[in-house]
């Protein structure tokens, strides 16, 4: 797709770190949290912040800006994703961490959340560029990462490869092969069964459980997916097999559109031969923002942070959100949309599917003793609908919102543990 300028939509912008203090705050209040807790919960535990030389295929040398973020570790030890994007900042890190946390103790996960990343774009550098960079970035953090400390996995601009360069360079630190010191690794080499599509299975599991929370069974409802990545381009195609007409897709280049429903699967061929969903035949040619405002039953942000904003959330004409990415909704959106009676369900929910198999994979490589894809799917579906059941109860009993209620119910887990762990010295 050389060449094909990339579009925003027209956004407006967020901090995503804001938007997770306020979702903070809120359950704080909530729960009656002392100032001290709440202080704590609002800080990170430890940031790294590393510089990433990387010596060209031509010979010149470039530096780029790694970071690390350990939120919190109460629960265990830190999990979250490695993304290589040119917008990676600390504080969006610093975000994206913390909701970790909130991912974890709400699935039950004994982790406490991180996140990581280079601000780099992957595209504009060769396999053996990409390679440099990833060992570079991972020897600077050889001392804070590893299967007790905090285990890695891919998120943008980060795949199984990428992995499996991680695990190789703490391996050859450590002097001999560790399994668990990252997740999302190629199965040849430790990974799970699943793992791939997992974040995706756990959105639709999810989504499918709000469309008949709202009497809508999946051959009546409508979908639209924004992002055709990791998670969107999974999501839309199981979301398909499972019945649900997926009238949009989008990704960075631009969307598509057809009222009958999109062939997915075709669409997902057109997509490895060029690039991008742009120009796929049987569509007609939508902008970016235009896909987030269709008369759906159900929307599925699965791209990047904010694209939920004060400026369309009045536009929005979905009847239920559930949220692939990671922050996709402002607090000011988030309020309109609840106003005007569309259920969301929050991303610490939603996209929970990813760092349940994580975790799955971490136990699996720490026993040396590997599941069936289908143990992994059932043990999926067990977490992932248990946790939509307890937070439908109790939202239902308090009357708040699922998100409130999502992060309520994760707070108070990691609070607690504070609390039994006390505070040292």
């Amino acid at each position: 797709m050389a060449g094909r300028p990339a579009t925003t939509g027209g956004f407006e912008a967020s901090s995503p770190l804001e938007a997770a203090q306020e979702q903070l705050r809120v359950a704080s209040d909530y729960l009656g949290l002392d100032s001290g807790v709440r202080a704590l919960l609002a800080q990170p535990r430890r940031e790294v912040t590393v510089s990433v030389p990387l010596r060209h295929d031509d010979g010149h040398v470039s530096v780029f800006v790694g970071h690390r973020v350990q939120h919190n570790l109460d629960r265990g030890p830190a999990k979250g994703g490695v993304r290589f994007s040119p917008h990676v900042n600390l504080d969006e890190v610093r975000a994206l961490a913390m909701w970790m946390t909130w991912k974890c103790a709400l699935l039950n996960i004994p982790y406490g959340g991180a996140k990581g990343g280079v601000a780099v774009d992957p595209r504009q550098l060769s396999v053996p560029e990409l390679e440099r960079v990833t060992r570079r970035y991972t020897s600077e953090l050889v001392g804070v990462i590893g299967p007790e400390r905090d285990i890695p996995a891919p998120d943008i601009g980060t795949d199984e490869q990428t992995m499996a360069w991680m695990v190789d360079t703490i391996s050859v630190d450590r002097g001999y092969t560790v399994p668990g010191a990252v997740t999302g690794k190629p199965i040849s080499i430790g990974g799970s069964p699943g793992r791939s599509i997992a974040t995706s299975l756990g959105v639709v599991q999810v989504a499918l459980a709000a469309l008949e929370d709202r009497g809508i069974t999946p051959g009546q409802a409508s979908a639209a997916v924004q992002g055709f990545g990791k998670v969107g381009r999974g999501a839309a195609i199981l979301l398909a097999e499972a019945g649900v007409r997926v009238v949009a897709v989008s990704d960075q280049y631009g969307a598509i559109h057809n009222a009958a429903g999109l062939d997915i699967d075709a669409v997902a061929t057109h997509v490895d031969l060029t690039g991008s969903v742009v120009d796929f035949p049987e569509s007609d040619a939508i902008e970016g923002a235009q896909l987030l405002e269709l008369k759906v039953d159900l929307l599925a942000p699965c791209a990047v942070e904010g694209v939920l904003s004060g400026a369309n959330a009045h536009q929005v004409s979905a009847k239920i959100i559930v949220e692939g990415a990671n922050g996709p909704t402002t607090p000011e959106a988030d309020k309109i949309l609840q106003d005007r009676g569309i259920t969301i369900v929050p991303d610490i929910l939603a996209n929970a599917g990813g760092v349940v198999v994580s975790y799955f994979e971490w136990v699996q490589g720490n026993q040396a003793y590997w599941w069936t894809e289908s143990e992994v799917e059932t043990r999926l579906s067990r977490h992932m609908i248990g946790a939509w059941e307890l937070v439908r109860a109790e939202a239902r009993r308090t009357g708040r919102t699922f998100r409130e209620t999502a992060t309520c119910i994760a707070v108070d887990r990691v609070a607690e543990a504070h609390r039994v762990r006390g505070l040292y010295p």
